[in-house]
């Protein structure tokens, strides 16, 4: 291991490799209990759109996909909202459409780029620069300020919306906010796992932690903790490996998945067939106690 942080690029990549582990089961915890586990996916493939028109303009692909990532999230979210098309059919516009600007932008772009718009998609974890660190460093801050200072408020919206707006919480607010808070977390992680994997970062480590935690900020607290194990240990493991480290970082966390649900699975026939408090749908008269309780 001593022999791993001597090299400057490895250093970077686990710093990189941390912060997308605790930033993205940070937000995915909001976006699973809205049952919109998706949204991370179609907010990556508009964000290649962003990124193919930083190579056009030759400006900083990551500036530009941040941009290009929370107007499309912003637009899913008022589409939702209005309810006049359903959130799967939003969601299809944005794959399809995200996909085809990117290719059509990166057809424009300079000869050469495809090799660059390569590591966006899959992730290029061990060639992080010390800008582009930075640059992820202040992006997890904000995203993680976010989610930590407004836990009570995203929680109560996210668990019944109909309640947060009766009682006189800005609804409409707090959505926009976490739609765009996880475009920026899609950007945060697409140089780690990459715009077509980061959608499994936010809800894995999530779906994990629901397996053995009894409430919401249990969970969300294994699931970041679930997020860093799996990210920094597969990091590592690629290096030794020699394999790409968004798909082994990925593969990690799918594996931890299926180990604990199956421990969870033996544990609840043990306790005669009880679930987690944080899988049991409470009954419709405890809303309002829920939300007092999670604060």
């Amino acid at each position: 291991m001593s022999e791993l942080l001597s090299y400057d690029f490895m250093v970077r990549a686990l710093v990189a490799a941390l912060l997308v582990g605790v930033t993205a089961p940070a937000v995915g915890i909001y976006l699973v209990q809205r049952r919109m586990s998706l949204i991370g996916d179609g907010i990556g493939h508009i964000a290649l759109t962003g990124v193919a028109l930083g190579f056009l303009l030759k400006q900083a692909p990551v500036l530009t996909a941040i941009v290009v990532a929370a107007l499309g999230a912003v637009g899913i979210e008022l589409i939702r909202e209005r309810g006049r098309t359903s959130g799967d059919v939003a969601l299809a516009m944005m794959f399809y459409g995200g996909i085809a600007g990117g290719v059509l932008l990166i057809g424009l772009a300079p000869a050469g780029t495809n090799a660059s718009l390569l590591s966006y998609l899959f992730g290029s974890l061990l060639t992080t620069s010390s800008g582009e660190l930075v640059v992820v460093a202040l992006l997890a801050g904000a995203v993680l300020a976010v989610t930590t200072l407004l836990r009570p408020w995203l929680f109560a919206v996210c668990h019944d919306e109909e309640f947060a707006r009766v009682s006189g919480l800005p609804v409409r607010t707090l959505n926009l906010l976490l739609a765009v808070t996880a475009a920026v977390t899609v950007t945060v992680a697409m140089r780690v796992v990459g715009l077509l994997l980061v959608s499994a970062m936010m809800v894995v480590p999530v779906a994990t932690a629901q397996q053995l935690a009894r409430s919401f900020l249990g969970t969300a607290l294994a699931a970041c903790g679930i997020g860093v194990v799996v990210s920094v240990t597969g990091a590592v493991g690629s290096y030794y490996l020699d394999v790409a480290p968004g798909a082994n970082i990925v593969v990690l966390a799918l594996a931890v998945f299926l180990v604990v649900i199956v421990f969870a699975a033996l544990r609840r026939r043990l306790r005669g067939g009880a679930l987690p408090a944080s899988q049991t749908p409470p009954p419709a008269d405890t809303a309002p106690r829920d939300v007092v309780l999670e604060r």
